[in-house]
């Protein structure tokens, strides 16, 4: 709609009168945030990523291929498992792993439970509120650190992987052979 001249100065002068339409317009005929995509997607994942920026070999002619991978500890938290699109791409031995004990007394401290439950509460009442306008519920996850690295040992021609999440730290290694450059 093209409006010039007299006539668009007394038309913004109405209270009545919208110049601009009042929903915004959707070529496709969907509104953002209702496609399929946003409204089922997958969660992210709640693995550390892996960055291998060469491929890695053994001796035998096996060999990870470089990528982006998820990094999990097995249950037992005796392997750290090397995943690439959820398929299992590597099973690394640990051979050392720390559990951090510095928030334990937090988590059972009556305060904090209270708090957590106060928080609890918040999120159903939103999360009800939400389903009613037929939004997706919000993540009730909290944040937690995650972190997962590589490195390069020259003397030793292994691979040093190190694995952390929360409070659970894990160091797996990897046998490879002669390899030109340093992982930074």
């Amino acid at each position: 709609m093209i409006l010039e001249g007299m006539y668009f100065e007394n038309a913004i002068m109405h209270s009545e009168t919208r110049v601009y339409p009042q929903f915004p317009t959707a070529t496709s005929g969907l509104v953002e945030g209702t496609d399929a995509v946003y409204r089922y997607g997958l969660r992210e994942s709640s693995y550390p990523t892996l960055v291998i920026v060469d491929e890695i070999q053994d001796g035998s002619g096996h060999y990870i291929p470089s990528g982006h991978y998820e990094l999990a500890l097995s249950d037992d938290r005796q392997f750290l498992l090397l995943l690439e699109a959820k398929k299992l791409w590597a099973i690394i031995p640990v051979f050392k792993v720390e559990v951090s004990m510095d928030e334990t007394p937090q988590i059972h401290d009556y305060k904090s439970l209270k708090a957590k439950r106060k928080k609890d509460k918040e999120i159903w009442k939103t999360n009800r509120k939400r389903e009613r306008k037929g939004m997706p519920p919000i993540n009730e996850e909290e944040q937690i650190y995650q972190e997962a690295s590589i490195e390069y040992n020259k003397d030793g021609k292994y691979f040093l992987i190190r694995y952390e999440r929360g409070d659970v730290k894990a160091w797996g290694a990897v046998k490879a052979m002669e390899f030109r450059q340093e992982y930074k």
